[in-house]
């Protein structure tokens, strides 16, 4: 989806404890959430030994009303109990973007 500057970006840092405990089925439901939730433009993710999972979002609103949505509260306390030993949130204005090829 293209994204035309300026927009949000919440960068999502994470240190996973050991185990699955249902964490892939989880993850998949909340980005399927996420894509219909009002502002939303995006999402990126990567995993090796840290975590990185970016969204992107039209309004600071619209990533308000996503943080307290009721499904993704659950996730929020399920992350806290059983998936992440650590985790880091930044929500950052973008100005301006680039790219090179194609993906």
């Amino acid at each position: 989806m293209k994204k035309q500057p300026p927009y949000y970006a919440v960068i999502f840092t994470t240190v996973r404890k050991e185990g699955d405990h249902g964490y892939d089925e989880m993850a998949v439901k909340m980005e399927a959430l996420a894509e219909k939730q009002p502002g939303f433009l995006g999402f990126e993710t990567a995993r090796s030994e840290i975590g990185i999972s970016v969204s992107y979002w039209k309004s600071l609103e619209a990533i308000k009303q996503w943080k307290n949505n009721s499904e993704h509260l659950l996730a929020q306390k399920k992350g806290k109990e059983m998936w992440y030993q650590w985790y880091k949130l930044r929500i950052c204005l973008v100005e301006r973007e680039y790219e090179f090829g194609q993906y």
